[in-house]
C-alpha cells in the first residue's frame, strides 16, 4: 500500500513537473534538519516567564499570546526570540536543495528563516519572496519562483503572525495572500513537508485549504511520520495515537491530499532523490566529437546521429548538446526536425543548446571555464550518451579527453550513462570500463546485460543500433 502511494506520487509529480504545475507547501519540519528550533523550543524561554511548562503546553500560539497579555500587548521579547533563532546562518538539506534544482516555481511556508530562498539562490536561481500583501503588487524582474512566506520574515519580526490575535485578524489584513493561495491549490499540486501532530500552524493551515477547495479538488500530497511507541509509553496510550492517526489521514483525503507515511525522514529525502531521478531521465546529454569516423565513413556516422536524435525527440526527451565537433550540427538537424513536425511542439522543450566557448579574455583558463560549463549542461539531464570521441592533436588523432571529463562528471551525478562502443574512440574505452562493471553486477538484469553488450559488440548498423538504444532507454525507465 505505501509503495503503491509513493509511486503515484512519482507518478503525479513528476507529469506536473513537466509543465511546472508543482508547489511546495514548507512547514517546521523541513527547516528542522538545518538546526532551527521548532515552536515548542521557540516559546519555552516564554513559558518559563509566564512560569508555565511548554511541554505541556498543547496550544503554543494561545502561549504566545499570554505572553503579550501579560505584557500589555508588547511583544518585543518574541521579535528578539525570532531574530535570536532563525536570524542565524545555516545549511540548507538535502530535500531543499533538490526541490530548488527541479523546475517548482511557486513555494508556500509558515516558517520565518530564509533556508528557501538560500537554496534557491545556490541553485542559480532568482526568488520573488512575498511576505506582505503590498509585496503581491510588484514581481522581480526575470525571477525563477516565488516564495510566499505567510507568517513573514525573520528580518521583520514585528510583522511575524505570532500570536493568537495575529492569526484571529489574518484572514481579514491578508485576504490577498488567502486568495492566491486558493488559486494555487486549485491550479498546481502541492507537496506538503514539514507537518507534524506537533506543528502549531497545522489547525490553521488546514482551515486555509479547506476553504480553498470546492467539488472538484486537485490532488496533493503530504509527508507523514509514523507515531512511534514512547519509552515508558503502555500500549494503550500508543495504540490511542496510532488510531488517531488514522483518522487524521483519512481526514485529510476529504481535501485529496494523499498521505505518503513514513517511519524515518531519510525516505522524503530518498522519494525526492528518485523523482528528481526520474524527472531528469526525460532528458539526455549527447556527449560527442569526431574529427573522423573511422570505418563507419562519414556519411553513415552523420546519418546515424541525426536519426538518433529524431527517434529521441520522438520519445518526447529532451537533449541537451554542447555542439560538438563533428557531431553537434546532426544532432541539431535531428532535434529539430522532429520537433518541427509538431507546429505547437516549443524548440526550448526539446533542446538546449551550449556551443563551448574557444577563446577567453578573461581571467578564468579556458579549460577551467569549459569544465564549468560542462557540469553545468550535465545538471540539466539524467542520461548521457557518449559518441565517438576523438580530436586532432596536431597531426596525430587520439581519443577526447574532454569525453573522458563529461564522462567522469556525469558518473558523480550519477547519471545513466550510455558509452555508444561501436563508434569507437573514446566511448569504445569507457564502454569497455562499464561493461565488465555491468556484466559482474548481480543488481543489472539479464536483459539489460545484453543490450548494453551490443552497444559495444554489434557490427555497426544504424537501425540497430537506434532500437538497441531507445530499447535501454525503457528499460531503465521502467526500472527507476
Amino acid at each position: 500500500m505505501r509503495e503503491r502511494i509513493k509511486q503515484s506520487f512519482l507518478q503525479d509529480i513528476g507529469k506536473e513537473l513537466a509543465e511546472e504545475n508543482v508547489a511546495v507547501f514548507a512547514g517546521a519540519g523541513m527547516s528542522a534538519g538545518s538546526g532551527f528550533v521548532n515552536w515548542a523550543e521557540l516559546l519555552r524561554p516564554i513559558a518559563d516567564e509566564l512560569g508555565l511548562d511548554v511541554d505541556r503546553e498543547k496550544d503554543l500560539v494561545a502561549l504566545a499570546q499570554y505572553h503579550c497579555n501579560d505584557n500589555e500587548a508588547n511583544r518585543s521579547q518574541l521579535n528578539q526570540r525570532l531574530i535570536e533563532e532563525f536570524s542565524r546562518e545555516a545549511e540548507e538539506t538535502e530535500n531543499h536543495r533538490i526541490l530548488a534544482r527541479l523546475p517548482i516555481r511557486t513555494y508556500w511556508t509558515t516558517n520565518y528563516d530564509r533556508i528557501i530562498e538560500l537554496a534557491l539562490d545556490k541553485a542559480g536561481k532568482i526568488s520573488d519572496v512575498k511576505h506582505t500583501k503590498d509585496h503581491l503588487a510588484t514581481t522581480k524582474p526575470k525571477r525563477d519562483a516565488v516564495v510566499y512566506k505567510m507568517h513573514g520574515d525573520v528580518e521583520h519580526p514585528s510583522q511575524a503572525v505570532l500570536t493568537k490575535d495575529d492569526y484571529e485578524k489574518y484572514h481579514v489584513k491578508m485576504e490577498q495572500y488567502l486568495a492566491n493561495l486558493k488559486g494555487d491549490l486549485i491550479s498546481k499540486t502541492f507537496i506538503f513537508i514539514g507537518f507534524s501532530f506537533t506543528d502549531p500552524n497545522l489547525d490553521y493551515i488546514l482551515s486555509r485549504v479547506r476553504v480553498a477547495y470546492e467539488k472538484n479538488q486537485r490532488r496533493h500530497y503530504c509527508f507523514i511520520k509514523n507515531v512511534e511507541k514512547q519509552k515508558d509509553e503502555d500500549d494503550a496510550d500508543f495504540e490511542y495515537r496510532v488510531r488517531k492517526q488514522e483518522y487524521f489521514v483519512k481526514d485529510l483525503a476529504r481535501f485529496n491530499i494523499k498521505t505518503i507515511l513514513i517511519d524515518d525522514f531519510r525516505e522524503i529525502t530518498d522519494l525526492l532523490k528518485r523523482l528528481e531521478k526520474k524527472f531528469k531521465s526525460k532528458t539526455v546529454f549527447i556527449s560527442g566529437a569526431a574529427h573522423e569516423y573511422g570505418s563507419i565513413g562519414e556519411h553513415q556516422a552523420l546519418k546515424f546521429v541525426y536519426e538518433l536524435s529524431k527517434k529521441l525527440v520522438s520519445k518526447n526527451m529532451r537533449i541537451v548538446s554542447g555542439f560538438g565537433l563533428g557531431v553537434g550540427s546532426s544532432v541539431i538537424s535531428g532535434a529539430l526536425e522532429q520537433t518541427f513536425k509538431s507546429p505547437k511542439a516549443k524548440l526550448e522543450d526539446k533542446l538546449i543548446l551550449r556551443p563551448f566557448p574557444q577563446s577567453t579574455a578573461g581571467e578564468v583558463p579556458l579549460s577551467e571555464l569549459w569544465t564549468k560549463y560542462r557540469e553545468d549542461m550535465i545538471n540539466y539531464a539524467g542520461i548521457t550518451l557518449f559518441l565517438f570521441g576523438n580530436k586532432l592533436d596536431g597531426n596525430e588523432i587520439i581519443s577526447s579527453n574532454g569525453m573522458r571529463e563529461e564522462f567522469e562528471i556525469a558518473k558523480q551525478n550519477e547519471l545513466f550513462l550510455l558509452p555508444i562502443g561501436t563508434t569507437g574512440y573514446m566511448s569504445k574505452e569507457l564502454w569497455l570500463e562499464l561493461n565488465t562493471q555491468i556484466q559482474n553486477n548481480y543488481n543489472i538484469s539479464n536483459k539489460m546485460k545484453e543490450l548494453f553488450l551490443k552497444l559495444g559488440e554489434l557490427e555497426f548498423n544504424s537501425e540497430c543500433l537506434i532500437d538497441t538504444i531507445i530499447e535501454i532507454l525503457d528499460l531503465n525507465e521502467k526500472n527507476q
